[in-house]
């Protein structure tokens, strides 16, 4: 699958937004062809709003960009704050029983390496650390997203609750330690709740 990641940076009305996506956005993703659901987020406290959709394709995702950039222009307006678009391979998808729902806490970790290092790093990913995050207690659900020209990803995952998901941070820097030896690195994580989540 791909994905295409909008993030509201000073936003002011989150609310307003939800309901713009509930009533508008999500009708208009159902009629573009290859949509497989949508997940937004918000850290509420810091202005922070977080749209991820999925695709089937790549050639899917960028057919709906135009009807996506009309969308993010009302949301704009609606929303508030500054946008940025970021579009992403999904190569991860891992559920600890029923997907997500709202209330859930979600962390956002940034990550970006050399591109040459993408592919040898989702294997050590995939074969080593979504295993250990899995295992974690109050594990949910675990997404990770890769640019392979930019090396720019992103690993999200979901946790039963807040207290969950403290342990499983500080579990985290060891495996950051490690990731750092294979030329990852990390940018501050952006602690979310789910405010809604729907797939296909």
């Amino acid at each position: 699958m791909h994905a295409r990641a909008v993030t509201f940076r000073g936003a002011t009305d989150i609310d307003a937004g939800l309901d713009l996506v509930r009533e508008q956005v999500i009708p208009m993703l159902k009629q573009q062809k290859g949509y497989r659901g949508i997940s937004v987020s918000a850290d509420r406290a810091g202005g922070v709003v977080g749209v991820l959709t999925m695709w089937d394709t790549e050639a899917d995702r960028d057919a709906s960009e135009s009807s996506a950039e009309k969308a993010r222009q009302e949301a704009a307006r609606v929303v508030g704050g500054e946008i940025s678009v970021e579009t992403f391979e999904h190569i991860v998808q891992e559920l600890a029983g029923e997907p997500p729902s709202a209330g859930s806490p979600l962390t956002i970790m940034p990550i970006s390496m050399d591109p040459s290092k993408v592919d040898d790093n989702i294997a050590f990913f995939q074969s080593t650390v979504a295993p250990e995050i899995k295992a974690t207690p109050g594990f949910r659900a675990l997404r990770l997203l890769i640019n392979r020209q930019s090396g720019r990803g992103v690993v999200g995952t979901v946790w039963a609750n807040e207290d969950s998901r403290r342990q499983a941070l500080e579990a985290g820097k060891a495996r950051q330690a490690r990731a750092r030896e294979r030329g990852v690195e990390f940018g501050e994580p952006s602690l979310r709740q789910i405010l809604l989540a729907e797939f296909v």
